[in-house]
């Protein structure tokens, strides 16, 4: 474990009364470098200038987040640039499998956990966003992006595609093509990558005990949350949030097309920085999506 001096140090300088007896450095976050100090306090340190800017925008978001949701989310106790620190919050990843394997009770609880989060998170006053300094979030896609994906993925994915492979893709753009689904939204404060790892599960209190990352959050899409969870735990469990999530009905179908692209935008990112690993992104995800149209049940 080589962590840099230069952390060591600015962990020293920040906390000189700690004593530190355990470390855990993380650097497989494509903004972030994490070291996680006893167990205790997260510190991130940006990779880059863009890092920089996303840590900046996301103590924006923060800020505003705490005061309009329940779940605990990181408070950023120390903040500067390309640097914030953090109480650790305990908890294991909320994977799909965990999730099924409890009682019907302990399922309900946290699905609608999570559906009053997004409720809370998508009904945040506008005016409180933008007097806050909130900016759009970097998963925010317009039909001229998923236009542009299309020929993309089908430029550099299809020669490695299979026949039925190529059909799926063409079908799942069909109707952005044809305009049978309709694209525009009102913009809402959206996290844009809540994953299973940064939803946390305590196993004692078979509940969500916490949520973190909020990199890529910022005014966008509500599908674009939903999408994500569809990717996460299939649609049968995102239904289970309609009655704490009171607008489903009307972004399912925007989220059914949105969680089917996100491979082909991480397969494409592979490609692109010549790395597999981020090709490799969605294995494990869930694969149970109802095609755009269907009638939430």
């Amino acid at each position: 474990m080589n962590i840099p001096l230069s952390y060591l140090e600015k962990i020293r300088a920040i906390y000189p009364n700690i004593s530190i007896d355990h470390l855990d450095f993380n650097q497989d976050g494509m903004v972030n470098d994490v070291v996680i100090v006893n167990h205790e306090i997260v510190c991130r340190f940006a990779k880059d200038d863009w890092g920089k800017q996303v840590l900046s925008h996301e103590a924006k978001v923060l800020e505003v987040v705490q005061k309009y949701v329940e779940l605990r989310v990181p408070y950023f106790e120390h903040l500067e640039e390309g640097f914030v620190s953090y109480r650790f919050i305990k908890g294991e990843p909320l994977s799909r499998n965990t999730l099924l394997k409890l009682s019907e009770a302990s399922q309900v609880r946290i699905i609608s956990q999570l559906a009053r989060f997004h409720h809370q998170l998508h009904s945040i006053p506008n005016e409180v966003l933008v007097n806050a300094g909130v900016s759009s979030s970097g998963a925010e896609r317009s039909r001229e992006d998923w236009l542009q994906l299309y020929e993309q993925v089908q430029e550099t994915l299809f020669p490695h595609l299979w026949r039925h492979q190529q059909t799926w893709i063409h079908e799942l753009f069909a109707p952005v093509i044809t305009g049978e689904l309709e694209l525009t939204y009102t913009p809402v404060l959206i996290d844009g990558d809540k994953a299973v790892y940064h939803i946390l599960f305590d196993p004692i209190s078979e509940s969500i005990s916490g949520l973190i990352d909020f990199g890529t959050a910022g005014l966008g899409d509500p599908a674009c949350d939903i999408a994500v969870q569809l990717g996460n735990y299939g649609e049968s469990i995102v239904q289970r949030m309609e009655s704490d999530y009171p607008i489903l009905a009307s972004v399912i179908d925007r989220a059914r097309f949105w969680v089917g692209t996100l491979e082909l935008q991480w397969a494409l990112a592979g490609i692109k920085f010549n790395d597999i690993s981020l090709s490799l992104a969605h294995i494990g995800s869930a694969r149970e999506v109802q095609p755009v149209g269907t009638r939430i049940k």
